[in-house]
């Protein structure tokens, strides 16, 4: 059986709280472990490159890793919910 899609959210951000948008991708495997992420704050007023991504994490091309205005770094995977964590940390602190 495939993986399956659990979330598939976009949340808009006020001009007000920053401009862009949330993006939020999880699949889950057939034992219900995330088996694919997608993590990511678009703004293409502060990013041009990466599709408008400002900050984001993913595991697509075989390996975990975030970006970052434009970057791409490989990141130690420990879990899903610490990946989360980092991804909304680092997106809340450009919005400051």
């Amino acid at each position: 059986m495939p993986d399956r899609k659990l979330v598939d959210e976009v949340h808009r951000i006020s001009r007000r709280r920053g401009n862009g948008q949330l993006r939020r991708e999880v699949w889950i495997s057939e034992d219900c472990k995330v088996s694919r992420y997608n993590l990511a704050y678009i703004n293409h007023a502060l990013c041009a490159v990466d599709n408008g991504r400002v900050v984001g994490y993913d595991n697509q091309h075989g390996y975990h890793h975030r970006h970052y205005f434009g970057a791409v770094y490989p990141v130690d995977f420990v879990s899903f919910e610490e990946i989360e964590a980092a991804f909304e940390a680092e997106w809340m602190a450009l919005g400051r």
